[in-house]
């Protein structure tokens, strides 16, 4: 079973990793006139992978194949366009803009997810205990031993 802080930690990653892709978005639309700007892009999927539970996967021995692209989140990778343009600017301002739009829905719904979870945390500390389910309070109980 997660504990609350490893649920709590997931879901900071999360925003974090959305708030990073937002950020590089934004640069893309803002650079959509720009003469051989290259549009770039992170994969949420692939970076979140890196904060499971399990942490990444690491190999131990030369023959062991390396799942993930060995990117930080810090790299960015570069977007290939579908139309190309004279000027050497890969930007696509109606992808870009679709691809913000999807990412900034998605960063609010993580905070609501994440409000919701804090939510049932206090609840669970003020005795609200019949708005809680029997999982909720097991959770709250062994994240208040740790302390």
């Amino acid at each position: 079973m997660d504990t609350i802080k490893d649920q709590l930690s997931f879901y900071s990653s999360a925003l974090q990793l959305r708030g990073k892709r937002n950020n590089i978005l934004a640069s893309n639309i803002a650079n959509a006139a720009t003469p051989n700007y290259k549009a770039r892009d992170i994969s949420f999927e692939d970076e979140i992978k890196k904060f499971d539970r399990n942490g990444p996967v690491v190999t131990s021995h030369a023959n062991h194949i390396v799942q993930n692209s060995g990117k930080s989140i810090n790299e960015a990778s570069y977007r290939e366009p579908l139309i190309t343009s004279l000027d050497g600017n890969t930007v696509e301002l109606a992808v870009e803009q679709m691809q913000f739009a999807e990412n900034s829905m998605r960063y609010s719904s993580t905070v609501n997810f994440l409000n919701g979870k804090i939510n049932k945390i206090m609840s669970a500390i003020r005795g609200e205990w019949w708005t809680l389910n029997q999982s909720t309070i097991l959770q709250v109980g062994q994240w208040l031993h740790s302390w």
